[in-house]
């Protein structure tokens, strides 16, 4: 079948990048996981060469083609392969790769099978249209457009003050690590869409699974001994796998609403007023990720689902690196600290200020991991805003606790903070900013009086507090987790407060403390009645992330005490899982069927049903136009059919979806200024004017078909065949494209 061809294509090249950067990984990860880090391979991979691209771009050095991503390739192949032999001098890679053979094994079939399937799932639905795919699919069309980089906003076009086009002003690392994949196998976009969201989705199921094996195998060299713990693979390949299915397929406990009447979309009643049998067909997916009013709460099974290739999406698989870094690093610092502690207590040697201890750690541990911490936080900025900062603030938190107050405190923090700033200038500098404050939930009277200090704003009439019923049925499973990890402390056999154990609580710390910010505080945005919804949304998201990967690690914990304990706080975990685990089986055939369609994975297939002669004018754009030409297409809301022209093509178009352009830009009017403007070239009767403004913003082409039609009842489509020249009409002759003649 061609999809499995397609998907196989698609696959070799990341197993082969996943190979090549295995020197580097082991490097990065040692003998901490069983699998040498391999499942991370892959990303580190991806990541490296996609920011080498990006800043080669920015800088006008290296174009983006093909023979550049080759070049880079063979580069990364020549340093991995120094590197290889650099490793072979101290062991024998081999012996290293027998001895995790077994998990690499595992880890490189879990990731084809995830990418085959999830291929397969979306393969029953592969459209590229609805919510915001127009968004993520335009900007990756735009970029594997681009030559040299920040690449052009394909919904607003050049103009007597920005002669040159206006640049992408969101977040779009990520959807230039897509079009880089696109680029890299030779996958058409409409394609490549679909199998970079079975990428990214196999990504997480393996990286959460080796994400979790490694700390729980840290944990058993350290303290297996101790406590009598049996190593037994099999046990934690099955821990692996709960971790990964929690974090990449979970859901909330929001299911137990299948046993109830139901209730309407926009109005949640509390579910013990409504309890009834199982009543699956009352359940509907969305309302886990809309259920405390006015919010969004989303989280990765959900994103899979609907298919956006949004940020949050595409860091996914970055966030989890860092975590994994951020592991490695904690534990191997705290536990020469203490090492070293213990030699000087041994010694009979005086420790009088903290800092002394400290001495002992050389810039391996204080300059390069900051640095590289930092990298990753500033990729965590290019790709979703929000993340920077939360990444940010948890390597803050872990620092703390290795150095306290002291002078190495301030010092990785400083180097943490520069490295953040020195990797993200490429994109900071072509990036500015679109939020206008921090507003504080419910300010009392005397503060909206002022109604600004400093970055902080207080809003009349904004005022939403979460029930916190409600809030339960969204986080209670990881917050049962939260404390069945401290209550177990309490009767597990003792081996002190380890590295381990406080690096998972920080995780429930930070999660805690990310679901409780919107309470209190908003990130200002252009939305009135949902002005903390991205707020929730965003923070929420990571929480929902790092405290599933603690929570796996709970479950392991739970099995390490006293049989009582263990056989009651495993029940419990259990049932409360049960709901989580349950909700994929609701939300994927609710969405995608019950897989009896053919397998494509086209996602402009649509248009061939539903708009022909745009399919036909979109391929004829991407055969026969190079570069990015403006080319003028109705302009409409957003969230709907309007601008598929410059979302399937990334040509810039006058204006594009105005919501989104207000948002991105600050201001409605970037969009409605120019709306009269597309108006009149489209329907006014005047030569001359039309003329004109077709020059004002640079046009060189203009699309005529049935939502150009149905936008401008009045438009004048002979007057373009004087001043134009028709270079195509679709085979059912509704659409056509003009050339501007100048």
């Amino acid at each position: 079948m061609e999809w499995i061809l397609t998907t196989l294509r698609w696959y070799i090249p990341l197993f082969i990048l996943g190979l090549i950067f295995l020197p580097l990984t082991k490097r990065i990860f040692g003998k901490w996981f069983p699998d040498m880090g391999y499942a991370f391979s892959k990303i580190i991979a991806v990541l490296l060469l996609s920011y080498s691209v990006f800043v080669l771009g920015i800088v006008k050095i290296l174009p983006f083609t093909f023979l550049s991503l080759l070049f880079l390739v063979v580069g990364s192949a020549i340093i991995n392969w120094h590197l290889f032999k650099k490793q072979q001098k101290k062991e024998p890679f081999g012996k290293s790769l027998i001895n995790s053979f077994i998990f690499i094994a595992i880890e490189e079939v879990l990731f084809f099978a995830a990418l085959f399937f999830w291929a397969f799932v979306r393969g029953q639905e592969p459209s590229i249209r609805g919510l915001e795919k127009f968004m993520d699919f335009g900007f990756m069309n735009s970029i594997l457009r681009s030559t040299y980089f920040p690449p052009l906003d394909m919904w607003l076009s050049s103009d007597p003050t920005h002669p040159n086009g206006y640049f992408i002003n969101y977040y779009y690392f990520g959807h230039l690590v897509g079009a880089f994949l696109i680029k890299l196998t030779g996958i058409k976009a409409q394609i490549g869409y679909n199998l970079i969201l079975a990428t990214i989705f196999a990504l997480s199921v393996v990286q959460s699974f080796s994400l979790v094996t490694g700390i729980i195998f840290t944990w058993i060299q350290r303290f297996g001994k101790k406590t009598g713990y049996i190593f037994n693979r099999a046990k934690l390949i099955l821990y692996g796998v709960l971790g990964s299915f929690i974090v990449t397929l979970g859901g909330n406990l929001h299911t137990i609403y299948l046993f109830t009447t139901g209730y309407p979309n926009d109005n949640p009643i509390a579910f013990w007023k409504i309890l009834s049998w199982y009543n699956p067909d009352k359940y509907w997916y969305p309302n886990a990720t809309r259920f405390i009013p006015f919010t969004i709460h989303e989280f990765p099974s959900y994103s899979w689902v609907v298919a956006d290739l949004h940020g949050h999406v595409f860091d996914i698989p970055f966030v989890l690196l860092t975590l994994a870094i951020l592991f490695i690093f904690f534990v191997k610092v705290k536990e020469s600290i203490t090492t070293k502690i213990g030699e000087i207590q041994n010694a009979k040697l005086k420790v009088q200020n903290y800092n002394i201890k400290l001495k002992i750690l050389n810039s391996r541990f204080l300059i390069l991991p900051s640095v590289f911490i930092g990298f990753l936080t500033a990729i965590h900025y290019m790709t979703n805003a929000f993340d920077g900062p939360i990444y940010l603030l948890l390597t803050i938190m872990l620092l703390f606790l290795l150095y306290r107050v002291s002078v190495q405190f301030f010092f990785s923090i400083g180097v943490l903070l520069v490295s953040f700033i020195v990797f993200s200038l490429p994109f900071s500098i072509h990036f500015s900013p679109f939020v206008s404050g921090i507003g504080v939930n419910c300010s009392p009277s005397f503060l909206i009086n002022i109604q600004k200090l400093g970055p902080f704003l207080f809003e009349k009439g904004n005022c939403q507090i979460s029930p916190f019923w409600m809030l339960l049925l969204l986080w209670g499973f990881f917050w049962l987790n939260f404390i069945l990890f401290l209550v177990s402390k309490r009767f597990k056999k003792q081996y002190g407060n380890s590295s381990i154990e406080q690096f998972i609580f920080v995780l429930f710390l930070l999660g805690t403390f990310l679901i409780v910010i919107p309470e209190f505080f908003y990130i200002k945005d252009i939305y009135p009645a949902h002005f903390r919804a991205n707020t929730m949304f965003k923070l929420g998201y990571q929480a929902f992330i790092i405290m599933g990967i603690a929570s796996a690690f709970v479950f392991f914990q739970i099995k390490q005490l006293p049989l009582r304990m263990n056989r009651l706080f495993s029940a419990v975990f259990v049932v409360f899982f049960f709901f989580v685990a349950i909700y994929p089986l609701f939300s994927i055939p609710s969405y995608y069927g019950q897989f009896t369609r053919p397998t494509v994975l086209d996602g402009s297939l649509w248009l061939v049903s539903n708009f022909p002669e745009d399919k036909e004018i979109i391929d004829y754009i991407n055969s026969h136009i190079t570069g990015q030409p403006v080319i003028l297409e109705a302009q409409g809301d957003s969230y709907t059919d309007f601008e598929r022209i410059s979302a399937y093509t990334g040509n810039p178009t006058i204006a594009g979806w105005w919501v989104h352009e207000w948002l991105w830009r600050g201001s409605s009017n970037i969009v409605g200024d120019k709306i009269p403007d597309i108006s009149a070239i489209y329907e006014s009767a005047d030569l001359t004017l039309t003329k004109k403004l077709l020059k004002k913003y640079n046009v060189s082409y203009v699309v005529i078909s049935k939502m150009e039609q149905q936008k401008y009842p009045n438009l004048k489509e002979e007057k373009f065949k004087k001043i134009a020249k028709e270079i195509f009409r679709s085979s059912n002759r509704f659409g056509a494209l003009y050339q501007v003649i100048n």
